[in-house]
């Protein structure tokens, strides 16, 4: 059964007081008949089979009398409880779950297919969600306290965690937990509806012709899960040196360097960021340098890495628009020790970004790409930007769906002449602009 099914039958709606109270008098009793150091010496498969009969015995012996369905679920509970993360162990298991969120041990959520829903589950108490909490950033040797109230991590398996606790969490312990997204291929992107061919012939043109591209979004929108495809359409003999601050991207290519930043430790020190992974991998031969989000001063760095041999470099920004990125990538660079005149700033843009593809989701939860920009600025120029492809989206329709068709317009020559001369065809749907002059730029100012 999924766990959709699971969560929503009628088994699962006994009174969450008794339902926790019998979980924890259970897994009291369960440690108190198994030898913590003989399980420790078994495989977690073994582990958590040892345990499921140990249990089985006592609930055998002490009651309650169950269905076997009750018996199964209690016994599953508890084992969770001893062993793993609790109530959220089936959560992690379902793949169809994108983020768990849960606020104080009364309320959990979860987003399906772009869209949050909460479930009719909880924890028996705080203290059992706070010891959650201390076992998932305990893998990861961290700490949260009142010291300490704010904790990013990440799961062994790959999952992004955020957690938050009082005093500065008035709603109770805070927990969200981000899975490690599926990676998709783009002609598996086209199937949900977020391109379509010529879209893709375009982008696979422009990164095997080693045009800089920045992939823009909200929150949420699938900006990971585009870069990555992105990602494939590298050559396989170039040397990728891929940087995030938690390990997300899936690269299949062989000659890969994947780098992490990392936080402070408890001692506060120890800090290695984002910048300094970029500054580093400049010294590592790169091909092409992937960032995952820029977010401070090494948007500096990256921008300079763009635009001093290292074409064909990919990163990701928080934007709502094409134009809003050029702007936020200025401000962002800005944040730099090294204090750069906008108007320099606008000069490394310039020279560094060729490609501005934005995406967004809507509110049917689909994610697509609404706009392909080339950035046709010059040297200290204000940024000019020329849409080559966007989405146009219909009002809602009655099932609660987004409907709508994606527009072309003609490239720019001279990104037309550099997919040209790195025999990448030219898609039929865009054409090529007579001239230059003849296109619509939009000029952005400050």
């Amino acid at each position: 059964m999924s766990l959709r099914a699971r969560v929503h039958t009628q088994e699962d709606h006994h009174a969450p007081g008794e339902d926790g109270h019998l979980v924890t008098s259970y897994r009291a009793k369960l440690l108190e008949e198994i030898d913590l150091a003989e399980m420790s010496a078994l495989a977690p498969a073994e582990r958590r089979a040892r345990l499921e009969r140990v249990l089985g015995h006592i609930i055998s012996r002490e009651g309650p009398v169950l269905s076997t369905t009750e018996r199964s679920r209690l016994i599953r509970r508890v084992v969770d409880e001893a062993l793993g993360l609790g109530v959220l162990e089936p959560l992690l298991e379902d793949a169809s779950i994108s983020e768990i969120m849960v606020n104080g041990p009364d309320h959990i959520y979860v987003e399906r297919a772009g869209r949050v829903e909460q479930l009719p589950l909880r924890f028996a108490s705080h203290e059992q969600l706070m010891q959650t909490i201390e076992r998932i950033v305990s893998t990861v040797n961290r700490r949260v306290d009142e010291a300490n109230p704010m904790v990013d991590a990440r799961l062994p398996s790959g999952e992004r965690v955020n957690v938050i606790i009082p005093p500065l969490s008035l709603t109770g312990a805070t927990l969200t937990i981000r899975r490690f997204p599926r990676a998709f291929t783009l002609h598996e992107m086209i199937g949900l509806g977020s391109l379509d061919e010529q879209m893709l012939l375009l982008l696979s043109g422009l990164v095997q012709a080693k045009l800089n591209v920045i992939v823009s979004g909200a929150t949420g929108t699938g900006k990971t899960t585009l870069l990555n495809a992105l990602s494939g359409l590298i050559p396989g003999h170039e040397r990728i040196i891929t940087i995030e601050d938690s390990a997300e991207l899936q690269l299949q290519q062989n000659h890969v360097i994947r780098l992490e930043s990392r936080p402070p430790n408890v001692e506060g020190k120890g800090r290695i960021t984002i910048r300094d992974l970029v500054r580093n991998s400049l010294r590592m031969r790169p091909d092409r340098i992937i960032v995952g989000e820029v977010r401070g001063g090494e948007t500096l760095d990256m921008l300079q890495a763009m635009s001093t041999g290292h074409d064909g470099s990919l990163a990701t920004v928080h934007a709502n628009s094409a134009e809003d990125a050029l702007l936020r990538l200025q401000t962002l660079a800005s944040m730099s020790e090294v204090e750069v005149p906008f108007e320099a700033l606008q000069d490394q843009i310039n020279s560094a970004v060729h490609v501005v593809v934005q995406l967004t989701r809507f509110a049917d939860g689909s994610r697509r790409i609404t706009e392909i920009a080339i950035l046709d600025s010059h040297g200290r120029e204000p940024f000019r930007i020329i849409t080559v492809c966007r989405y146009v989206a219909q009002p809602m329709a009655a099932d609660g769906r987004v409907y709508g068709h994606f527009e072309y317009f003609p490239l720019p020559r001279r990104i037309a002449e550099r997919l040209y001369m790195n025999n990448q065809p030219l898609p039929q749907a865009f054409g090529v602009a007579a001239s230059d002059d003849l296109l619509a730029t939009r000029s952005l100012t400050r």
